[in-house]
């Protein structure tokens, strides 16, 4: 379960949004809890990073600001839950490139889709080229 308050929901969507046309990207950090059903993430810090592709149908971060926002994510004592990126004009789903790059299967990976007048959030864990949902509060 990952839980995200509106907040960081409202911060996502305002980022995807100034990106467009292309595509948006950033980290995002919290806590983690063991439960008997896995693991309870909570979202409590964003980072809006730059899309250094500059485009519609893929997406990179600059080692700089990654290595920025980890080094605050450590400064505040929490944990990297994963990464987010914006579809611009497709659904909320992991393209086939956005499986084959994700390297860490313990992070969640949040696809916020555009194409519809309201904002769809999904999340995914990817573990050996599979991705499933997961479930999101928001």
């Amino acid at each position: 379960m990952l839980n995200l308050g509106p907040e960081f929901f409202a911060q996502m969507t305002a980022h995807a949004r100034s990106g467009l046309p292309n595509e948006s990207c950033g980290l995002f950090a919290g806590t983690i809890d063991k439960t008997t059903d896995g693991e309870e993430k909570t979202v409590t810090a964003i980072y809006c990073l730059k899309n250094t592709d500059e485009s519609p149908e893929h997406f990179s971060m600059a080692p700089e600001d990654q290595f920025n926002a980890i080094k605050d994510i450590r400064k505040q004592g929490l944990s990297l839950l994963g990464n987010f990126h914006s579809h611009p004009a497709t659904p909320a789903r992991p393209s086939e490139e956005d499986i084959r790059l994700a390297f860490d299967p313990s992070l969640s990976y949040i696809i916020i889709s555009l194409k519809d007048a309201e904002p769809v959030l999904k999340s995914f864990s990817i573990r050996g080229g599979v991705a499933t949902e997961e479930p999101v509060k928001v």
